[in-house]
């Protein structure tokens, strides 16, 4: 594991926030608004309806470095956590959540947090990077996979498992022709991994 505090890239300042291999972590903890607490509740429902989940999850696709991401209001509803993890750099992750249909609900969700200014704002940086807590301890279990590549493992699988289902791969498996490649331990193991 080569955890490290800052995950930034050598050419950009400093930002906060531990890194495990290609995945980086990302905690905000802001201050809600008096009297929005309800208001950011239904916002947070309203993200959660599944109609809205091919949008959201299209333009997750488009940013395409992001793991995984949650808000959690707490404190008797006078403080609010955003927290995620991604891939690659601090500044990237951000500029990338601005471009997309992502940013009009980190805008609606943060809107409720005292001093805000908006995503889109060139002061955003410094406000998440004051209300940012880096995490004690952050540790992924695929350090080395970023969503891009996990994004293509689960393609090649999902076409490996369709051809393995087809009779004339299962032909081709039981062909002499084919019996010396069959019996390689790298296509043993190929299809040991697909069945398990």
């Amino acid at each position: 594991m080569t955890a490290t505090t800052g995950a930034a890239q050598p050419a950009r300042p400093e930002r906060p926030g531990r890194s495990d291999g290609v995945c980086s972590e990302f905690t905000v903890f802001t201050e809600i608004k008096p009297g929005h607490a309800d208001a950011l509740r239904e916002d947070l429902a309203a993200m959660a309806d599944a109609a809205d989940d091919e949008r959201v999850h299209a333009a997750l696709r488009q940013i395409g470095t992001l793991h995984d991401a949650r808000h959690v209001i707490f404190d008797n509803d006078t403080r609010f956590m955003f927290a995620s993890v991604f891939d690659g750099s601090w500044d990237t992750y951000i500029d990338d959540f601005a471009k997309t249909v992502v940013g009009e609900r980190f805008d609606k969700v943060f809107s409720h947090s005292v001093g805000f200014p908006g995503v889109k704002d060139p002061g955003v940086k410094d406000w998440f990077i004051a209300h940012q807590a880096p995490a004690g301890v952050f540790v992924s279990a695929y350090p080395d996979l970023t969503v891009q590549q996990i994004f293509k493992d689960h393609r090649v699988d999902d076409a490996f498992q369709e051809v393995l289902d087809t009779p004339e791969f299962r032909s081709a498996l039981e062909n002499p022709a084919n019996a010396e490649l069959v019996a390689t331990p790298a296509f043993r193991k190929l299809l040991e991994e697909a069945s398990a």
